[in-house]
């Protein structure tokens, strides 16, 4: 089973940008869609951002416009660029291999906003 481990989380202030890695153990190219969710420190894990296999992207409506999901199939790796970051995006990320039976998921990695 492909492992997938995330980067490039941090500390910025609000109004700055990061970008976050998510490396596979193996090819991500077969998979249909892998996507990026994130959980707030008391907060049910919820949806961020979708990329389907034709390249074709989806986002949750707190992120659209700010946020930008691509993939890189030769590197294995899927990119979460967040720009105009806000106190409200603070939460620990998580990629995702969104399968029909259970997802395949990432250790997370922290993103904080500071107002």
């Amino acid at each position: 089973q492909v492992q997938l481990v995330e980067s490039g989380g941090g500390l910025v202030q609000a109004g700055g940008s990061l970008r976050l890695s998510c490396a596979a153990s193996g090819s991500i190219s077969s998979f249909n869609a892998m996507g990026w969710y994130r959980q707030a420190a008391g907060k049910q894990r919820e949806y961020v951002a979708r990329i389907v296999r034709s390249g074709s992207m989806y986002y949750a409506d707190s992120v659209k416009g700010r946020f930008t999901i691509s993939r890189d199939n030769a590197k294995n790796t899927v990119y979460l660029q967040m720009n105009s970051l806000k106190p409200e995006d603070t939460a620990v990320y998580y990629c995702a291999v969104e399968l029909i039976g259970p997802y395949i998921w990432g250790q997370g990695t922290q993103v904080t906003v500071s107002s």
